[in-house]
């Protein structure tokens, strides 16, 4: 029985492919597991951008701290309260300008918590969020994974950093791409993702 936390973020709605594979993959382990699901919809819900008093009352005791900051925290505190109780992370993105969406760049500023969800040690940082399984879900329109744009990649590189940083490193990479190129293209990246998604609820049970 898992804990799976889903967090979708493509402003598309309906149309987005990153939200459909994503949902597809999180139901899937559930129904398979009987694990409990947990939606975070960052396009429907998005989180605010950081201020200043988000980066001042996080460093601060809870008791110091203005309403403001308390507010601000509270908010961070409560993403990152989903991201501890999960054991399965299921993160949907589309690719917005070569990378992620704001809303999704915005959860993760309020994520990347010193102290909290990353440390430093004598060798740098070091990620705190440990010990848990990540299915990330990319969509672009163009072709990323390879070619002449692969160098322009700033949405999967990004995250599997960000990831990766606050210690989420056991991560599986499915793509949704070149669904621009005509009906027929779009057709193929579709199929493809379908039989990847598959494979991952395959191996998941």
């Amino acid at each position: 029985m898992s804990n799976i936390l889903l967090i979708t973020s493509s402003p598309r709605g309906a149309d987005s492919l990153s939200t459909r594979f994503a949902t597809e993959i999180a139901e899937g382990i559930q129904a398979r597991s009987g694990g409990t699901l947990t939606v975070r919809d960052l396009a429907a819900n998005p989180p605010p951008h950081i201020t200043s008093a988000y980066i001042q009352g996080r460093v601060m005791a809870s008791d110091d701290r203005t309403s403001e900051q308390a507010e601000a925290v509270a908010i961070a505190q409560e993403l990152v309260d989903e991201l501890k109780a999960a054991e399965v992370i299921v993160l949907g993105s589309g690719m917005i300008n070569f990378g992620p969406s704001s809303q999704l760049k915005a959860w993760f500023d309020h994520v990347t918590w010193p102290r909290v969800t990353f440390g430093y040690g004598d060798t740098g940082p070091k990620g705190l969020l440990t010990g848990k399984k990540v299915y990330l879900v990319t969509a672009a329109g163009g072709v990323f994974s390879e070619g002449v744009w692969a160098q322009f990649d700033f949405q999967t590189n990004y995250l599997l950093h960000m990831l990766g940083f606050i210690g989420l490193t056991d991560v599986e990479v499915i793509r949704v791409e070149g669904t621009v190129s005509g009906p027929d293209a779009a057709k193929t990246a579709i199929e493809t993702t379908e039989k990847a998604v598959q494979a991952v609820l395959a191996e998941a049970v």
